[in-house]
């Protein structure tokens, strides 16, 4: 009798891969088979300013790459990944995060990291770098929050009140190299202690907290240009402060932890935002899809450069050892 042969593990890999890459683009073809049935455009993109929308897509990869240096620049020397390990991370997480619930895309951030090519990283020193992470682009966004807060009147004073609180608490906790963490409650519990340490411990080196956040703030910048250049492309006009304001809320949004981090949670609140301040439906439906759509784009671009690079950076890394005296 005949047994079917298991799947070795780089065929399980290659096949979540496949998978992955599937769903993302499930997601994209949905996209525009939303923006027929809910505006007069046949897909999200159909009338728009193709300059202006490759400029939003170069904004929107661009963010990627930053958000990759600053958390690379988080990591302690000794275990400090090449840059194109995080930036493949950043990008697979990003792009799942589009189909998976429950913030299940940290664990294909993670995943991501510790299968490719470089220096062994443990996932007590991932989960540790993505928390203060976590915290150091709360810290980021601050600026942005603060000019969405101060341009902002009405319904949207009071949530982005919330967000500016939250930027806030966690510059007291960086600064603070997360002693404030240790008093809360959760600092009781042994393990929880051990990570809150090392979280501060990674805030306490202050000129890499400093680059990493210095690049999480392009990542932002490059996030709030992107989404400026998408809206002028939809024909709304340059308006950067209802770029910023969408941007910092709907971050706030797509942390939820029971909606798909980037897709249900963003096209949702992004078109809510949009339509109360007073733009049309379909610029509004159209700009929310298209957005997420460059922002999968983006992300899946970003996933494939990371891991190309991870590979030619182990493949010379390997020769140099082979042909070494």
């Amino acid at each position: 009798m005949n047994h079917p042969i298991a799947p070795t593990g780089r065929s399980l890999a290659r096949r979540k891969i496949l998978a992955g890459m599937a769903l993302c683009a499930l997601s994209v073809v949905a996209c525009f088979l939303l923006a027929r049935r809910l505006t007069g455009a046949s897909w999200p993109l159909e009338r728009a300013n193709l300059g202006f929308v490759a400029l939003a897509a170069v904004g929107y990869v661009a963010s990627f790459g930053f958000r990759a240096l600053g958390w690379q620049r988080i990591f302690p020397g000794a275990e400090r990944p090449h840059s194109s390990r995080c930036l493949a991370a950043c990008g697979a997480s990003a792009a799942s995060g589009t189909v998976l619930p429950f913030r299940l895309d940290y664990v294909v951030k993670i995943a991501t990291l510790r299968r490719l090519h470089g220096i062994p990283l443990g996932i007590d020193t991932i989960a540790v770098s993505i928390v203060t992470l976590g915290l150091i682009d709360a810290v980021a966004m601050l600026p942005l929050a603060v000019a969405a807060l101060s341009t902002t009147e009405g319904a949207f004073f009071i949530p982005l009140l919330l967000v500016v609180l939250v930027c806030l608490g966690a510059t007291a906790i960086v600064l603070g190299g997360g002693r404030l963490l240790l008093r809360a409650p959760l600092g009781r519990w042994e393990r929880a202690r051990n990570v809150v340490q090392r979280v501060g411990e990674n805030a306490a080196d202050t000129r890499s907290t400093a680059v990493a956040g210095a690049f999480l703030f392009g990542c932002w910048t490059s996030r709030a240009l992107g989404s400026t250049c998408l809206l002028m492309a939809l024909g709304t006009g340059f308006s950067p402060q209802v770029a910023i304001v969408v941007l910092c809320l709907a971050a706030a949004a797509a942390v939820i932890p029971v909606t798909a981090g980037g897709a249900v949670a963003g096209m949702g609140a992004t078109a809510a935002i949009l339509l109360a301040l007073g733009t049309s439906k379909d610029v509004a439906i159209n700009f929310s899809l298209a957005s997420a759509t460059l922002l999968t784009l983006a992300a899946l671009t970003a996933a494939l450069v990371g891991v190309t690079s991870s590979v030619v950076v182990g493949f010379r890394g390997r020769q140099s050892l082979s042909t070494a005296p």
